[in-house]
């Protein structure tokens, strides 16, 4: 992420988010790869005001033990509505997740190859839903017990973003977002808004090759490798 992403979330929030915004800037430095199970920065809607919240990337189910396991981190389309797992989110949490794009891999002769998929001088808005896990070690009532959890919405791959992988994230066009986040839309029209709004996008997106580095964790971390290089084209 950088200062795009940024602008977008301050864009989606509005005067209730901007403090938020400028606390989330001091704790969450920008993040090139970021990893299924890690923390991500989304925007979200509760009563008609908007703010921005941190929330797990890969949904954690609300009668798990613990706050963690494989994480389930998509939510399909075509049975976000219907799945015991989904549909609540789908209907009561929905959420914009920003990113300067993301990374897909092709098959190669010698190993996967990434690629960076992403919208020319912007970022993308993707379309996410949250559920809330509470510890069962902790009172119902203590906020300690708490946290968030997200998938993304993927769909059938169009145009561009099909020539790398069949699938793609549920894209939001900016006159979707404010339907998505606050609008009062039964399952069928939700399903609607993204498919239009992924179509659109998808006719305008890019991909490249880039390093293979995106693959390599760190040694001494346990986590991906991170840095601006990451998104750069690579000739292969």
């Amino acid at each position: 992420m950088d200062g795009s992403t940024n602008e977008l979330l301050e864009q989606i929030v509005g005067e209730h988010g901007i403090g938020a915004l400028k606390d989330w800037q001091k704790y969450w430095p920008p993040n090139f790869n970021v990893a299924p199970t890690q923390d991500v920065p989304v925007a979200s809607s509760h009563l008609g005001e908007r703010t921005i919240e941190a929330v797990r990337w890969g949904m954690v189910a609300p009668y798990s033990k613990v706050f963690g396991g494989r994480p389930t981190i998509n939510a399909r389309i075509e049975t976000v509505a219907t799945n015991g797992m989904f549909r609540t989110p789908f209907l009561s949490h929905r959420v914009v997740v920003p990113a300067l794009g993301y990374y897909e891999w092709q098959e190669a002769d010698d190993g996967k190859q990434p690629y960076f998929v992403r919208l020319p001088g912007e970022p993308l808005a993707l379309a996410g839903i949250v559920r809330t896990w509470h510890d069962p070690a902790k009172a119902k009532d203590d906020p300690e017990g708490t946290r968030l959890s997200m998938a993304i919405i993927t769909l059938d791959a169009h145009v561009t973003p099909g020539e790398v992988h069949d699938r793609e994230p549920a894209f939001l066009a900016p006159d979707a977002i404010d339907d998505w986040l606050d609008g009062d839309l039964e399952a069928d029209d939700l399903v609607d808004l993204l498919t239009r709004s992924a179509e659109a996008i998808a006719n305008e997106v890019e991909f490249f090759p880039v390093s293979r580095s995106v693959n390599k964790v760190e040694k001494s971390k346990g986590v991906p490798n991170d840095g601006p290089e990451l998104i750069e084209r690579v000739l292969v």
